[in-house]
């Protein structure tokens, strides 16, 4: 069963590279008391994830701030690496976007958000969702139906439902 609106997320521990190189990031500790937004995608440098998903976040990070957004997240069952350099090739981390890894795709898996595409070589990944956290509750949830699509799950539709 995946997640929906009004359910608390799991504990995870998720990565990105800090200062002095990969570094675990307690997503309970960072939601705790706080307004997130967390978009997934099935993979970094994949098609929609690079031309439509992310941008979308990019155009809208200033609309999310202005509504009380404390930060904005982009999760993916890739490497720390790997969601470092998507992040800069792609501008999302001058816009202000958090990349976190989710290598193991344990928190995927926990909220019942996989999917897996062997023609493509995309297993265990991660279906193409936004959604808007408070306090670690879902508040809002937007998925899609095909990984291909990025429609109810871009920027400008979470951010218009806010």
């Amino acid at each position: 069963m995946s997640i929906s609106k009004g359910d608390s997320l799991p504990d995870a521990t998720l990565v990105r590279i800090g200062e002095k190189g990969p570094e675990a990031v307690n997503l309970g500790d960072t939601l705790k008391g706080r307004k997130v937004v967390i978009f997934a995608v099935p993979g970094a440098y994949t098609g929609t994830c690079t031309t439509a998903h992310v941008p979308s976040f990019i155009r809208t990070k200033g609309g999310f701030d202005d509504k009380g957004v404390d930060e904005v997240i982009c999760l993916s069952v890739n490497d720390p690496f790997v969601m470092q350099a998507w992040g800069e090739s792609t501008g999302a981390t001058e816009a202000g976007i958090t990349m976190l890894g989710d290598p193991e795709a344990a928190f995927t898996k926990a909220i019942g958000m996989t999917f897996s595409a062997p023609p493509a070589g995309l297993i265990d990944r991660s279906k193409r969702y936004a959604m808007l956290v408070e306090d670690g509750t879902v508040t809002l949830f937007h998925a899609e139906e095909s990984p291909g699509a990025c429609e109810i799950s871009a920027g400008e539709s979470l951010l218009a439902a806010m």
